[in-house]
């Protein structure tokens, strides 16, 4: 163990020697999130509709047929309550529900008829869009059927905002910027630092060391896996107290689900490491197969559900569309563990695969 934690001091040693990968490694977090943390917007479509119409008369009907046929919403429930309703956000089965009031047809002309719009505003620019296609959709249903004359403010919807009433865009890009920043400090560093000690020809007095190969590997990860825990509490600090974003739901799950998360960076690191011979090519391959497909296929930035199917299931593959879909239950919604089960089982199935493979790919002797 003595000799385990000397090599875990030496590359301590290493990252705090060069300033600018420090800096770069300390300061990404701050300039990212503050980046990321102002607007970008996106487009949405088949958004998961479901509808809540106590009266079930012929006018809202014809409102319901017209949004399904919207190409942007798709109806997937009908609720019977307000509490299955709210059951159904807080499991993300639902991202907007369209509300009618009781009587609506009679109310309409007594100015009794509501319409309300609820919709989860944890993505906010995703939120903007949905209600503004709903809002058109039925304005534009209201004047097709209502008599000639007759006043349409009735079927202006009330919108409802959950989670993220200020409409903050930060609330959208903080989980994106943690998952970006934990898998490149942790795979990219980590397979850049590895394979640096192949091409300066220093790997073979390291695996003739008195330290077993394993622990010589896990000296490796363990700077890295404490950089990244501090750029998790620098992200989180920053989110809280600048972008006014709130730790809604449990901080020790929202932690233990990040450590899961830069366990199967750090096991991705290795296997880049694995399978290149130059920090150029780790790099490339990092970039590549990491950075990009992060940044565009894991819901980041651009909403999953209006790729096309194959980008879908490829999202499917990257550990961090699960990561970020987590911490936005989690941070923003507030949801218990319960509801991030299948996040957590699918992180987890990724850690052991990836740390298998990586460790027998591994090659503990030169060529």
């Amino acid at each position: 163990m003595k000799q385990f934690l000397v090599f875990v001091k030496k590359e301590f040693y290493h990252i705090f020697r060069d300033r600018r990968t420090l800096l770069i490694l300390l300061g990404m977090p701050v300039v990212l999130i503050v980046l990321f943390g102002f607007g970008i917007t996106t487009e949405v479509k088949n958004v998961r509709l479901a509808v809540l119409d106590p009266s079930n008369d012929a006018v809202t009907r014809k409102i319901i047929d017209r949004m399904d046929a919207s190409e942007y919403f798709t109806i997937t429930r009908c609720f019977h309550s307000q509490q299955e309703m709210e059951a159904a956000f807080r499991k993300n089965e639902v991202d907007m529900t369209l509300v009618f009031s009781e009587s609506f047809s009679d109310g309409l002309y007594t100015g009794d008829a509501r319409i309300q719009l609820i919709v989860d505003a944890t993505d906010p620019n995703m939120a903007t869009t949905q209600t503004n296609y709903a809002s058109n959709v039925i304005m534009t249903a209201g004047r097709e059927m209502l008599p000639a004359g007759m006043e349409t403010g009735s079927l202006i919807p009330d919108i409802k905002l959950l989670y993220n009433p200020q409409m903050k865009s930060a609330y959208n890009f903080v989980p994106g910027v943690m998952g970006l920043i934990l898998m490149l400090i942790c795979a990219m560093m980590t397979s850049i630092s590895i394979v640096r000690e192949k091409e300066t020809g220093t790997m073979e007095v390291l695996l003739v060391s008195p330290v077993k190969p394993l622990f010589f590997i896990l000296a490796k990860a363990v700077p890295y896996f404490a950089l990244s825990f501090v750029n998790l509490i620098t992200i989180l600090l920053l989110s809280v107290f600048v972008l006014g974003v709130p730790v809604a739901g449990s901080l020790f799950w929202l932690i233990a689900i990040s450590l899961l998360f830069i366990f199967v960076s750090l096991s991705l690191g290795l296997l880049i490491s694995s399978i290149t011979r130059t920090q150029v090519a780790a790099m490339l391959v990092s970039g590549l197969v990491l950075m990009m497909p992060t940044m565009v296929l894991s819901g980041m930035i651009f909403p999953i559900e209006s790729m096309p199917w194959i980008l879908q299931a490829i999202s499917d593959l990257i550990p961090a569309r699960w990561y970020i879909q987590a911490v936005r239950k989690l941070m923003i919604q507030g949801v218990s563990v319960v509801q991030v089960i299948r996040e957590i089982s699918i992180l987890s199935l990724m850690a052991v695969v990836l740390i298998t493979v990586s460790l027998k790919k591994f090659k503990y002797r030169l060529e």
